[in-house]
């Protein structure tokens, strides 16, 4: 007598159905279960984004069976689960041995779990090697920014999906983990959206030019998952490396080969530092200089940036103009005290603006005021550490001091204002139609 299968309880189906479709994603996008759940359901948020991928898999996969490969891949990621899932983590999907992750509750929950992901790797290696294999390497790519969240697809398949060219973003970074063979990078929107900046181990890398996007995006490399030597050999050198950096980027390369070489001789396996030398040393031999963007020290409004209220594209107009001003005063002035009058500007105009834009957006009920107003902080935050920084002494430490005007004043007004002021312009278009 043949015995009927037992038909499976609801529960008992939500449950499996939960394996594919998360249950913290559906409940992200308003859902109580996945029988809620139908095509077209979205929702619009805030979030980072971790891309995270297995360095050099395909030649690794290639000494493998089919059925070796899948194993490998299962016990690797069997390992990163906990890591994601500990820090907030939501899995969006799996690209292979690829995985992208989203994180709703804030950036330091997306850097915690980078981190514990190579925590994670160092056990899977320890067990991989006992098996005669090869230590492997993984990349992380951290970007936060506005995304779609929702569910595509047609009548007889649909999946969970993200829309974003923050994700596009994500995957760039991580693709540059392997061009500067260091574990964890981020952009400068998950470097601001931290509230623990100190909480971590933060430094400057590179300006990168995204395909479709006219302004550079600033990387950042988060080193707590490396070695205990090399991470306090690389916190000893940090000052001296983004010193180095900002003379390289600046064209000033005899300057930046020599502090470079001190970073070297004190962080010896800093692998970034080397790349940087073999870069100046190009520069010497061809005279091409190696950079996504050129450093302009630049800022011009352009009516593009424009949202479309007056009281706002007045402000950010003006705002462009003494920031400009600002920074041309830092490139000839003697001392901090030729700055103090047009800090003391920028500072009140700075707040007035933030303040009335702010206002606009709550009484507008714009849904995403808090992160505009994070975001506002971040800069005012930055803007009031830079200022001492000029302080401390401006004409030796010129170069860098103009460098970091570039990367926390330029591109952040300009990214700030091209991508999020953007959203909020579509938003009150929408909003009074």
């Amino acid at each position: 007598m043949t015995m009927k299968t037992p038909i499976p309880k609801t529960d008992d189906i939500i449950e499996a159905y939960s394996r594919f479709f998360p249950e913290n994603f559906i409940k992200l996008i308003g859902k109580e279960h996945i029988l809620d759940v139908k095509l077209g359901d979205h929702i619009e948020k805030t979030m980072t984004i971790l891309f995270s991928d297995i360095r050099d898999f395909t030649s690794l996969s290639e000494g493998m069976t089919p059925k070796e490969s899948f194993a490998f891949i299962n016990s690797y990621l069997e390992k990163m689960e906990p890591a994601i899932a500990n820090t907030g983590g939501i899995i969006d999907k799996y690209i292979g041995d690829a995985v992208m992750v989203l994180f709703p509750n804030n950036a330091d929950s997306a850097l915690r779990c980078a981190v514990e992901m190579l925590s994670s790797l160092k056990s899977f290696n320890s067990e991989w090697q006992k098996s005669g294999h090869r230590p492997i390497n993984i990349g992380i790519g951290l970007n936060t920014g506005l995304m779609m969240l929702g569910i595509i697809g047609g009548r007889y398949h649909m999946e969970s999906t993200v829309i974003s060219d923050a994700v596009n973003l994500a995957s760039r970074i991580e693709s540059m983990t392997k061009e500067y063979k260091t574990p964890v990078l981020m952009s400068e929107h998950t470097y601001y959206s931290l509230i623990d900046q100190e909480g971590f181990h933060i430094r400057f890398i590179d300006r990168v030019k995204v395909k479709g996007k006219e302004q550079c995006q600033s990387v950042y490399e988060v080193f707590d998952g490396d070695p205990p030597s090399l991470k306090e050999a690389k916190t000893k050198t940090k000052n001296i490396f983004e010193e180095a950096l900002a003379n390289y980027h600046l064209k000033k390369i005899p300057e930046a080969m020599e502090l470079l070489d001190h970073c070297v001789s004190i962080a010896p396996d800093d692998s970034v530092a080397r790349i940087y030398l073999n870069r100046c040393q190009r520069f010497i031999d061809t005279g091409i200089h190696e950079s996504s963007g050129e450093v302009g020290l630049v800022l011009h409004w352009d009516g593009s940036l424009a949202i479309g209220d007056p009281l706002i594209d007045g402000q950010h107009k003006s705002l462009f103009d003494h920031a400009g001003a600002f920074v041309e005063a830092v490139a000839r002035a003697n001392d901090y005290s030729e700055l103090t009058d047009i800090v003391k500007f920028l500072n009140d105009y700075i707040d007035e603006h933030f303040t009335t834009e702010e206002q606009l957006m709550g009484d507008s009920g714009y849904p995403f005021l808090d992160y505009q107003i994070e975001q506002h902080r971040q800069f005012s935050k930055s803007f009031r550490l830079f200022q001492e920084e000029i302080k401390k002494d401006l004409d030796r430490h010129r170069i860098f001091l103009l460098f970091r005007a570039q990367i926390l004043i330029i591109d952040w007004l300009v990214n700030h204002t091209s991508k999020i002021d953007k959203h909020l312009g579509v938003y009150l278009r929408h909003r009074n139609h």
